[in-house]
């Protein structure tokens, strides 16, 4: 119970966090979730290279990191990772209802819930906090648009963009540091003494984090007065998918085909032109 519970807060976070931006990629192309994550870690994204219109497709999600890493909770004890991710879509591509999903993909995404950044922006996803464990890799079943029934789309070449967390954040929405980060001093002095309370180190360390320092021990300005117990952080990447027209794909195929055929013709009419060499000198 006390691990939903914990899922569920973190939750409400994350959209709190990323819900305050009209769009979760900022002009410089950072996605807003590293201004909380801020440690740099892989993500990948793999999506075909080219889809045909009103067609459902896989976007795979990978969030890689060491299974046996324990992260700091919000009560101060230790449990395993959680991950998330927020897929940028172009306009017009959205989440495929389930009646479009097929059985295999069904089973890829499991009990996965994923849920639009907006009501008016169903082409971007956020999915999390789930556990790590079980879904370091996420399958995205995405229904790409018909220009035909939308005359926004295109038959071009478009920019997908994820964003992928391991672990808590740093910073709350609020500004406010969590307890899985680094505390520093805030003052030159000697320690004198280590009070510990059910709630924090006389409400300057949160419960979780690790102590530098002992009583007694000189201290410096802005000196961490913690271990840093980070062991996740958030990292981005880019990718590109083709919406292609079915036209272009049938004159592909009708040139390749014509391209076989002439090869075979000049091939039997290159034997023919033997066969009457041969029969010429024979003659």
């Amino acid at each position: 119970m006390q691990t939903r519970n914990t899922f569920s807060w973190i939750k409400e976070e994350i959209t709190r966090s990323i819900s305050g931006y009209e769009n979760p990629r900022e002009a410089t192309g950072r996605i807003v979730c590293a201004n909380c994550h801020l440690a740099n870690k892989p993500v990948d994204i793999e999506v075909p290279q080219a889809v045909l219109p009103d067609t459902v497709f896989e976007a795979v999600v990978r969030i890689p990191y060491d299974m046996q890493l324990k992260q700091v909770l919000a009560n101060g004890k230790k449990g395993a990772l959680n991950v998330g991710a927020v897929l940028i879509l172009p306009e017009g591509f959205e989440l495929a209802s389930p009646d479009r999903i097929s059985p295999d993909m069904k089973e890829k995404i499991g009990n996965l819930s994923f849920q639009n950044y907006r009501p008016t922006k169903k082409n971007i996803l956020v999915i999390g906090p789930v556990p790590g464990k079980k879904y370091s890799e996420i399958t995205f079943p995405i229904l790409s648009p018909d220009p035909a029934s939308n005359k926004d789309v295109h038959f071009l070449k478009y920019p997908i963009y994820v964003g992928g967390n391991r672990g808590r954040g740093q910073i709350y929405p609020d500004g406010n540091k969590s307890n899985n980060t680094v505390y520093n001093a805030t003052a030159v002095g000697i320690v004198s003494k280590i009070i510990r309370k059910e709630k924090g180190v006389v409400d300057i360390i949160p419960p979780g984090p690790e102590l530098r320092f002992s009583e007694g021990e000189s201290i410096k300005l802005d000196q961490p007065l913690t271990i840093n117990p980070n062991v996740g952080g958030f990292g981005q990447r880019d990718a590109e998918i083709v919406l292609q027209d079915p036209l272009r794909v049938q004159g592909l195929l009708f040139f390749l085909a014509s391209i076989v055929f002439a090869q075979i013709f000049l091939v039997l009419k290159k034997k023919q032109f033997e066969k009457v060499q041969v029969s010429e000198m024979n003659f």
